[in-house]
């Protein structure tokens, strides 16, 4: 597998301490990563792409009030989703980036 990682591009803006966290998942959970032709390498035909529809008429789920989450809840969401974007998993899109 070293192969393999001498060839990966990983994110420039990791620091070394997540990329070192990246690279242990990719081996901790090395059955996700692979394939049988790569034994760690990205798995073909599972690509997602998301579509968000915010424009009117607005979909059902938009459409219902907020659900009234936690403080507790709501920091940890917050926590969770600053560590995805500080991976590289997220980024902020629009008026507020």
């Amino acid at each position: 597998m070293s192969e393999q990682l001498i060839e990966a591009e990983l994110n420039q803006e990791l620091t070394e301490k997540m990329k070192d966290n990246l690279i242990d998942c990719f081996f901790n959970y090395k059955s996700d990563f692979s394939t049988d032709k790569e034994p760690l390498g990205p798995i073909i035909g599972n690509e997602v792409d998301f579509f968000f529809n915010v424009e009117k008429p607005y979909p059902h789920l938009l459409r219902r009030p907020a659900s009234p989450d936690s403080p507790r809840a709501a920091e940890a969401l917050e926590v969770y989703i600053k560590e995805l974007m500080d991976l590289g998993v997220l980024r902020k899109v629009g008026h507020n980036e």
